[in-house]
């Protein structure tokens, strides 16, 4: 692996490489991450679910408005310096707010106060954006899902969807009553504001005598395009006239190249086809007055995993097909878990000019990216860039007056690390700031990864580093990453492969006699059931790689965590041990090395993570403490004899108000019997506090001791110079041959995570 480099680069990741490293024009870039939880507490000390759902800006885009369905409230914050968004409060409504639009110095907000599925009903809310106080309420005869008001300011638009049950009759239209659009005229003070109801059934292939709207967006002709998502249909009404002026059915699309099936762990296989899929659009939006974008994110049947562009006659000139799905995968953000559903999900479209140049925005919900296309061309639409964003973007807004577009995300689960934010971007950056790291093509398709946890350097080749997939993804694989590219690139994939039956081999352990409730012999906690589990059949393996180290010999050590508590069978039983494996250069195992018996007894399913090599020993960081021991230890393995020894390391105290622990992630060789070891908590976001470097010398150390550390670097500040959420799993470590420290975060597979991966270069130690 570590002589021949596979480097195969298709047509596809050339244009995305050149975009990102090309000098000529001006890209976006994230300046700010405002969690909205900060509304209920500065710090976001709190439990309390709240979302960002749909976002518009007041005129002068100094004010951002969002709603947020689980508060019932309308959310206000003040952008008078962008990249630091401060909160300004939120106003309770009658209901929950499903949308909301500008007209002037109002916000008209869609609420839904629907009783049933089959008694819908909601109302139009008009607020003084200024004082935040209501001015008027008009009935919606339905409930309204998007909100629109035409670039002229003279009327709004809102889909009435009367949304189905997806506990009924399969969750299958027809389901009434059915939905239709209202029109509101806006003349006069709001309280004199008219309401026109246009009908929308009869018109698609799909229960026609259902039609669901689900967003709508109005051009300069005050033409506004309705989405029918579970009709597979699309309208455009006539606001002057009240008429439907042309409809049309949205299509299928044939996608080839795509992953349809959820392994447990998952893995990535682009090799599946999928023909006639519906595209059931979701978001809708204008890119001129003869053609507009939709989101193709499929709800029944359907979502064709793209986004296309229509003209008002109906036709398709563009269909982006596969090229999202094949995107998310390059950058690490392919979210395997929904490859049986829709994939990477387009949730939503927003356009706008900037600098004379039109871009369309497109959110990608399960894989938490914005696409950003240059649309010049309407059937050419060159992908210029994809931005990072906080879980499950849902709403854009571009404010091209101010350079600037937001994003709301609405994901919140505070246990669960992911806190729904207001993504900003700025435009005007010389070149694109994300991602840190891509694939290049192996086998005609980009090298599938993700949850990258150790990080490791070549000793003689100083834009080298290998890296290693968890235990989320089976197959195990070493990567191969060339620093030298912006953004870095794996260039090579190995499994890790058992070719010599190595692994095969390996002996069950038994439970010491007092581990559980049951009397007489032993019961074993690891047998050959369990060995079986971690081999397939071609010889690949499955563990959970933590830890990666270059071997002195070129080949590798790998740091396997065990699975499993022994003293918690029931909850936990054990069914894999921590295991170090030495492989070759092609990632074929050599040896297992297990630790000892009297260890593997007191086995916590916090083991092995990080792995360094240093004057005939191996040195393996456990992440947190066994047993009665009050330190984690670093367990030594002495290459000549064979033998185990340790060390205890002193974690620093939980500082998180969310509280958690505190445990090793990486560790380094530094030389001199030195060691740099990467300590962090279990918080992501504002939660997160300690992501931080030591120093360690372990030269004269003895057995069972307690080293000392040296505070080397606070990665706080680092991790927040790209203006998102701070990752929870900040995991990799490794120094490069010309001293450049190099960090990883492990982004769960893109399982309730946002995908983002920060490969970072911190420069030299100091």
């Amino acid at each position: 692996m570590r002589v021949s480099t596979f480097f195969k680069v298709s047509a596809l990741a050339l244009a995305l490489s050149s975009a990102l490293q090309a000098d000529e024009g001006q890209y976006f870039k994230r300046i700010a991450t405002f969690p909205v939880c900060q509304q209920i507490e500065e710090n976001c000390n709190t439990d309390a679910e709240v979302a960002a759902e749909i976002v518009v800006a007041s005129q002068g885009g100094k004010t951002l408005l969002y709603t947020s369905s689980p508060s019932n409230a309308l959310g206000f914050v003040q952008l008078d310096e962008p990249s630091q968004p401060q909160s300004a409060g939120m106003l309770d409504l009658a209901g929950e707010p499903t949308s909301v639009a500008i007209k002037d110095n109002l916000a008209l907000v869609a609420i839904n106060t629907s009783k049933s599925y089959t008694q819908p009903s909601g109302q139009l809310t008009v607020i003084d954006i200024k004082s935040k106080e209501v001015v008027a309420s008009l009935d919606l005869k339905g409930q309204p899902d998007s909100i629109a008001v035409s670039p002229d300011g003279q009327y709004a638009a809102v889909a009435i969807e009367n949304e189905r049950d997806e506990e009924a009759g399969d969750g299958k239209v027809p389901q009434m009553p059915a939905g239709h659009l209202m029109i509101i005229d806006l003349q006069g003070e709001p309280s004199a504001w008219q309401t026109r109801q246009v009908a929308l059934t009869g018109l698609a292939d799909v229960a026609p005598e259902d039609p669901e709207p689900e967003y709508v967006s109005i051009n300069q002709d005050n033409i506004a395009v309705v989405s029918l998502q579970e009709n597979n249909h699309l309208v455009l009404v006539d606001l002057v006239g009240g008429k439907v002026s042309q409809h049309f059915s949205a299509g299928t699309a044939d996608l080839q190249g795509i992953d349809l099936e959820e392994e447990e762990p998952a893995l990535i296989r682009l090799a599946d086809q999928q023909k006639a899929v519906p595209r059931e659009p979701d978001g809708v939006t204008w890119i001129s007055n003869e053609q507009f974008a939709t989101a193709n994110e499929g709800d029944m049947d359907g979502g064709s995993r793209s986004f296309s562009i229509f003209n008002t006659a109906g036709k398709v000139l563009y269909d982006s097909g596969n090229s999202m799905e094949l995107e998310t995968v390059r950058m690490g953000h392919y979210p395997d878990k929904r490859s049986g559903n829709k994939g990477n999900e387009p949730e939503n479209v927003a356009a706008g000019t900037f600098h004379d140049v039109p871009h369309l925005f497109v959110n990608s919900e399960r894989s938490s990216l914005v696409f950003v296309y240059d649309t010049s061309e309407p059937s050419q639409p060159r992908l210029k860039q994809v931005l990072p964003a906080a879980v499950a973007p849902e709403g854009a807004y571009a404010i091209p007056a101010r350079d600037l577009v937001v994003v709301a995300s609405e994901e919140d689960d505070r246990g669960g690390k992911m806190r729904s934010a207001l993504n900003i971007y700025h435009y005007g950056a010389a070149q694109a700031a994300y991602p840190t790291l891509v694939s290049v093509d192996q086998d005609n398709a980009p090298i599938a990864w993700g949850a990258l946890s150790g990080l490791a350097a070549d000793p003689e080749q100083a834009n080298t580093l290998y890296s290693i997939e968890d235990s989320f993804y089976q197959q195990s694989r070493i990567f191969q990453i060339d620093t030298s590219k912006t953004p870095a690139e794996i260039v090579e994939a190995v499994r890790l492969m058992d070719n010599n039956n190595v692994l095969a081999k390996l002996p069950a352990v038994r439970a010491p006699a007092d581990a559980g409730p049951e009397s007489g012999p032993r019961k074993q906690v690891f047998d050959e059931a369990d060995r079986l589990t971690l081999i397939n059949e071609d010889k690949s393996i499955n563990i959970d790689p933590e830890g990666i180290a270059v071997a002195s010999d070129g080949g590798f050590w790998i740091a396997s965590e065990g699975a499993g508590t022994v003293s918690d069978a029931d909850k936990r039983p054990v069914n894999s041990l921590n295991m170090l494996l030495k492989t070759n250069a092609e990632g074929v195992i050599e040896q297992v090395i297990t630790l000892p018996e009297a260890w593997n007894e007191r086995q916590v399913r916090f083991g092995f993570e990080g792995v360094a090599e240093a004057d005939g020993k191996v040195y393996v960081a456990l992440q947190r403490a066994w047993g009665e021991d009050d330190n984690p230890r670093i367990a030594i393995y002495d290459l000549a004899s064979g033998a185990w020894s340790s060390v205890f390391y002193p974690l620093d105290k939980v500082e998180s108000p969310h509280g958690g622990w505190v445990g090793l992630s990486d560790i380094t060789a530094l030389g001199d019997g030195e060691f740099l070891v990467l300590e962090r908590d279990n918080q992501g976001g504002p939660d997160a506090a300690i992501k931080r470097l030591y120093r360690i010398n372990l030269a004269d150390a003895t057995a069972d001791s307690t080293v000392e550390k040296n505070l080397v670097r606070d990665l706080m500040p680092d991790l927040k110079k790209a203006h998102g959420l701070v990752a929870e799993k900040v995991e990799g470590l490794a120094v490069a041959k010309n001293g450049d420290v190099y960090i990883v975060n492990d982004n769960d597979g893109v399982d309730d995570n946002s995908g983002e991966t920060q490969l970072l270069n911190l420069g030299p130690l100091k």
